[in-house]
């Protein structure tokens, strides 16, 4: 697809609020998209419609938990009298846990599971087989992870519902193929995003100390959500299946392939250093 120009395209995207899915939402916008925008922030998400509008876009907003699969039918089925089907897709609402596995309760299961992975399989279930009877192809793209394939510790919850996305992905890619609708799973790295401060945090050395480290190195970092849409959609237009974005996800990319055992190394030897100066850091707070 070409996502040079968006013109007479129509374009979902979920967790359009902040971060990402607003500059997604704002850049398809500014490529001539109409699109579509849900979050559960109504405050972002007017200013995301505002925004869109003054880019000259047509903006269907609601807002949506897409934990909740008649959310999203509902959803789906406002924006499909309107058009047959959408030519974009982009799955891409999404919330972090900091936590080690025994750290993690089982309501933050429910929690996480619910909007990372049923949230992507609600949209995929709604907005996919419209765009296979419309007969004119399209794109989908969910966001996973490099968490989606270098899990660690202190991301358990995470890392799962990120695997599962990326499996779920790669099983679309080989099935939908013969529609002529490309599917993308994107894989960001460390991109500065309100989620280091929305993120929940479990246990001892997941704590405050730990959040501010943690924000302190994503701000340093400071790869933009803009620079990921713009990744997303140079991934759609080149129909890729897998797209790592930032340096450090092509890295762990390449290393997961090449040599697991030295991942997990550098996962143990990160983690025990991590711990060690949350510990040090909660102590010095109290």
């Amino acid at each position: 697809m070409d996502t040079t120009n968006l013109r007479g395209k129509t374009a979902v995207v979920t967790g359009a609020a902040s971060g990402i899915g607003r500059a997604t939402a704002l850049l398809m916008a500014q490529r001539g998209a109409n699109v579509c925008i849900c979050d559960l922030n109504e405050a972002g998400l007017a200013e995301t419609e505002r925004l869109a509008k003054a880019l000259g876009s047509s903006v269907l907003s609601r807002r949506v938990d897409v934990a909740k699969r008649d959310e999203v039918r509902r959803f789906a089925d406002e924006i499909h009298g309107t058009v047959p089907a959408v030519d974009i897709l982009v799955n891409n609402a999404g919330v972090g846990l900091g936590a080690t596995f025994l750290d993690t309760e089982l309501e933050d299961w429910d929690w996480i599971i619910g909007i990372n992975l049923y949230g992507v399989i609600y949209g995929c279930h709604y907005f996919i087989p419209p765009m296979i009877a419309r007969g004119r192809g399209g794109h989908v793209v969910n966001v996973s992870s490099a968490a989606g394939y270098v899990a660690t510790e202190p991301l358990s919850a995470y890392s799962t519902t990120k695997f599962a996305v990326f499996g779920l992905t790669e099983a679309l890619c080989n099935e939908l193929t013969r529609f002529d609708i490309g599917v993308t799973a994107v894989c960001p790295g460390l991109i500065n995003t309100p989620i280091t401060r929305t993120s929940r945090f479990r246990g001892t050395t997941m704590n405050e100390a730990a959040r501010a480290q943690m924000v302190d190195l994503y701000q340093r970092r400071n790869y933009t959500p803009e620079r990921v849409a713009e990744n997303i959609l140079k991934a759609i237009h080149r129909n890729r299946a897998v797209a790592p974005i930032s340096p450090e996800a092509w890295l762990m990319y390449a290393l997961k392939r090449l040599s697991p055992a030295l991942v997990r190394w550098i996962n143990r030897t990160v983690s025990e250093r991590a711990r060690r100066e949350a510990q040090q850091a909660g102590s010095a707070i109290r």
